[in-house]
């Protein structure tokens, strides 16, 4: 590799989520950053480059190939062929590290402590803390939706950022630790109207994404509320299914 191709590596890591060098020694060059904690070691071939990941979560790699099959290897190396799609690829894995699960509680834990340390010492451990957790927190998986999600709706494809919202299946205030409320897999970035029938559960998901509707609403309604034949989410990863199933249950109580 000579100092060119380095240059473009290192650029491409910096102006994609990757804006530490760790090494550059013999034919791979580290990239890493101080936002989240995966790491990619990018070689320069003579049709592309070649991307190794060291994920911070495992399911990261699941992740990417559902975005990049094409050029993805048996050994889980990534085989890219032009500086554009290097830049594609390294943008999706630095802003799926940071919202997959570990990331988001740890980002959430120094925003809190942050917090509480300007607070006064009446105000630690009072109502007002707790308000303050709950906000953080809400703020923090709502960023971690968007990026999983592209900044997209996860059914709609809509990409108007003001009117999406996070959508818990496991609501905020009968999860079981921060892991769960944070989870990017316990909910979906969702239109306004979707949203506000996923969390009063008169819609749901099954298992292969198709979108549930209840007894409650009447056919009539269903086009005025923005919902037709066929609706279904974007994509289901594996993580998301243990989430959907206890939603399911709250939904078919009241369906």
């Amino acid at each position: 590799m000579n100092p060119l191709q380095r240059t473009i590596i290192e650029k491409a890591g910096h102006d994609n989520g990757f804006e530490h060098v760790l090494s550059s020694a013999g034919d791979a060059v580290i990239l890493a950053s101080a936002r989240h904690r995966s790491q990619a070691a990018v070689t320069a071939l003579a049709g592309g480059f070649e991307v190794r990941f060291q994920p911070a979560t495992p399911a990261l790699l699941p992740e990417l190939l559902r975005s990049f099959q094409l050029w993805a290897g048996a050994d889980d190396v990534f085989r890219v062929p032009t500086l554009a799609d290097l830049a594609a690829l390294l943008r999706r894995a630095a802003s799926l590290s940071q919202a997959l699960p570990n990331q988001a509680v740890r980002d959430y834990h120094v925003a809190v402590a942050q917090a509480v340390e300007t607070m006064s010492a009446e105000a630690r451990g009072t109502e007002v803390e707790r308000l303050v957790r709950q906000r953080l927190g809400q703020e923090r998986y709502r960023d971690a939706l968007l990026d999983y999600w592209g900044g997209a709706c996860a059914v709609t494809g809509v990409a108007v950022t003001e009117a999406l919202r996070a959508s818990h299946a496991k609501p905020w205030a009968e999860c079981a630790d921060d892991a769960e409320r944070l989870d990017a897999f316990n909910g979906f970035l969702l239109v306004a109207n979707l949203d506000a029938l996923f969390d009063r559960f008169l819609i749901s998901f099954d298992d292969a994404g198709h979108l549930l509707t209840s007894t409650r609403l009447s056919q009539s309604d269903l086009p005025g509320l923005g919902i037709h034949s066929g609706m279904r989410l974007r994509w289901l990863a594996s993580e998301h299914r243990h989430y959907l199933q206890w939603h399911r249950e709250r939904f078919l109580l009241g369906a």
